[in-house]
């Protein structure tokens, strides 16, 4: 697959690397949002431990970064995938001994249609600039009354914009659409969906989505993503084995 131009940038990929920032999305005007790198590249804090506490059945982590939540789903034994389109995020992940992926969420994924939950965290409701494209995508990937968690901007916005990734030194590549929605904006957007709750946490907010997809279509009651947790590792140690 092309990765998009920030998923190779130097700063990105440094920032991973060495666990710290700084790190922000750079709009063209100049404006900057900083990155929490250093959060990112922890283990899961209680805020994270909380939100996974709402998951159900198999867990899709899209844009999983460093892999911190696919990791802490792994000591729960609870099956999980994360992917993301930087080579050096899915490789931390796997360091952790989380399941990724080098895939964006607009490819074709293992176990479409059957995932439980996806989750798109640290302001992953941004991919692709277009939010309606985006919870169109994770309705695919989901099961029947499947379940999206969400973290929204903690104030009240609905941005579409064009960003560099950078630290504050170096910028390299072309920009690439970004959104940033708070949970007013993202529930205007899910219409079809259910709003199943939303709540605040140290700052973060976070809203619970649920399919409304007829049981129909549903697979059987216990069919399963297959995902790579559920398969003997790749000895290589390069990727995972997963259902393709």
């Amino acid at each position: 697959m092309t990765a998009p131009a920030w998923a190779t940038a130097d700063p990105y990929t440094t920032a991973l690397r060495t666990g710290r920032g700084p790190l922000f999305l750079r709009r063209t005007d100049g404006w900057l949002l900083p990155l929490e790198v250093e959060r990112w590249c922890a283990r899961a804090d209680a805020v994270d431990r909380a939100v996974l506490d709402h998951c159900e059945g198999t867990v899709l982590d899209v844009g999983c970064g460093p892999g911190r939540l696919v990791a802490e789903l792994a000591t729960r034994a609870v099956p999980s995938l994360g992917i993301d389109v930087s080579e050096a995020a899915v490789a931390h992940t796997i360091r952790l001994g989380g399941q990724a992926l080098h895939r964006s969420v607009f490819e074709p994924l293992p176990g479409e249609s059957r995932w439980g939950t996806v989750l798109l965290m640290d302001g992953n409701v941004g991919i692709g600039g277009d939010p309606h494209a985006l919870l169109t995508r994770v309705a695919q990937l989901l099961r029947p009354r499947g379940l999206l968690i969400a973290e929204t901007a903690p104030v009240d916005i609905d941005e579409r914009v064009h960003v560099h990734l950078t630290d504050a030194r170096t910028t390299t590549g072309a920009p690439f659409p970004w959104a940033r929605l708070g949970t007013p904006a993202l529930l205007r957007y899910a219409r079809g969906w259910k709003k199943e709750g939303q709540w605040s946490a140290d700052g973060r907010t976070f809203v619970a989505l649920r399919t409304r997809r007829a049981s129909s279509s549903a697979e059987p009651p216990n069919r399963t993503a297959v995902i790579s947790s559920q398969r003997p590792r790749n000895p290589s140690g390069d990727s995972p084995v997963a259902d393709r």
